[in-house]
């Protein structure tokens, strides 16, 4: 099951006006494209109207504060988003199918180091293509994953202060409460690895 939320759009190559840059757009910097994450407009007397903005790098994470000037001219970056398939993975590359044209491609595990923990066989994520070529992976805000090892739970125990770490499917290790065990199927956040709950 995927828990998408938010709409992914395919921005054109062109210039833009100060006004047109929001949250969510792609802009070009220094030649590479970058999500605003946070803008805000400002315009004082006898000064020239400015868009101050949050930036991060698509193919990097980096974040970048740019304040952009009234005249200043700049492009959003030729970026699309497509629905693809994880396949598998191996020593150097993570390798994906576009769920359209079933083309399949790889992405370095540097690329997708902060999405690996989250990706088992199938899973359906959106794959960032800069100028035609991938570039990063947008995972679903949740996934779910079983547990494949964890201490033995403790029977009738919900108590929330009690915890100890389970080893998922992915390899990666969680903090869970004391009554999940091993084949137990969770819900894991993709943004802050927590633990969410039990997947019915």
């Amino acid at each position: 099951m995927l828990y998408w939320s938010g709409l992914f759009f395919e921005l054109f190559l062109f210039m833009g006006n100060l006004t047109d840059i929001r949250t969510g757009s792609i802009v070009k910097v220094s030649g590479s494209p970058y999500l605003v994450t946070w803008n805000q407009f400002s315009r004082k007397q006898a000064c020239k109207p400015v868009m101050r903005t949050k930036l991060k790098n698509l193919i990097n994470g980096s974040a970048l504060d740019k304040t952009f000037l009234a005249g200043e001219s700049f492009e959003f970056a030729d970026v699309s988003n497509k629905r693809c398939q994880y396949l598998y993975k191996d020593d150097e590359s993570a390798f994906f199918m576009d769920n359209e044209s079933f083309e399949q491609f790889g992405l370095t595990l540097d690329q997708i180091e902060g999405s690996l923990p989250y990706l088992k066989d199938d899973t359906e994520v959106y794959v960032t293509f800069y100028e035609g070529k991938p570039i990063s992976v947008q995972l679903p805000p949740k996934v779910e994953l079983k547990v494949i090892e964890t201490p033995p739970g403790v029977k009738g125990d919900t108590a929330t202060g009690g915890s100890k770490p389970a080893v998922l499917e992915t390899d990666t290790t969680v903090t869970v409460p004391l009554f999940v065990n091993e084949g137990d199927i969770l819900i894991i956040n993709t943004d802050t690895g927590e633990y969410v709950s039990r997947a019915n």
